[in-house]
């Protein structure tokens, strides 16, 4: 299929033949949640804890005598039904992560891009370049394209203004091509590829 090209100026630069099964699928959500629910796991820092019956400071002593106090029999304080005492079944540090095939995490790649080609969100660009790191000019080019909330993917590297720019900017990512992935392109209204960032992507998901 064939899309328009602009310039960060917003004017137009020719066209682009983008690979149909890349950004031509029927967009599934199913593997699209499963993508980032995996993406989202897999960053959880799983450091949570809370401390058990042996954790907690205090003494082992029996509380009270076993039997002719009229009360239920106790061990000693540290244990859960008692205010200071352990948690019972508590978070533990674990990792969160969980396995997602290749072919899934590709496909969720591929239904990630075409769900914004189909939605009119994709925009391609010339190149993501800009002369100077200044915000404000930023900011006026992005409103030319009606970019508000977007995420903008270069080629192998970023343009160094175009970050240092960009990253005043709410609502506003920056992320090379490698960079790029379903959770970031799926959290913004708006995907913006160069033309870069588009040859980038189909030879890394074909």
């Amino acid at each position: 299929m064939k899309t328009k090209v602009l310039t960060l100026d917003n004017k137009a630069a020719g066209d682009i033949e983008l690979a149909d099964e890349i950004f031509g699928l029927e967009p599934r959500k199913d593997i699209l949640a499963r993508m980032v629910n995996y993406q989202l796991a897999k960053r959880r820092a799983g450091t949570h804890h809370a401390q058990t019956r042996n954790e907690v400071a205090g003494t082992s002593a029996k509380m009270y005598r076993q039997k002719g106090t009229g009360r239920a029999r106790q061990g000693n304080g540290k244990a859960p039904q008692f205010r200071g005492g352990g948690k019972a079944f508590g978070p533990v540090v674990r990792d969160h992560a969980h396995r997602l095939n290749k072919k899934v995490r590709k496909l969720a790649m591929r239904h990630a891009l075409s769900s914004k080609q189909a939605d009119g969100s994709l925009i391609v660009i010339d190149d993501a370049a800009v002369t100077s790191p200044k915000t404000k000019e930023l900011r006026a080019k992005l409103a030319a394209l009606g970019l508000e909330n977007a995420l903008i993917v270069g080629g192998a590297e970023v343009d160094q203004n175009l970050s240092l720019a960009a990253r005043n900017i709410p609502l506003i990512d920056v992320l090379p091509t490698q960079g790029a992935n379903v959770y970031d392109i799926l959290r913004r209204q708006k995907l913006v590829l160069t033309k870069a960032a588009v040859e980038g992507l189909e030879a890394r998901l074909k």
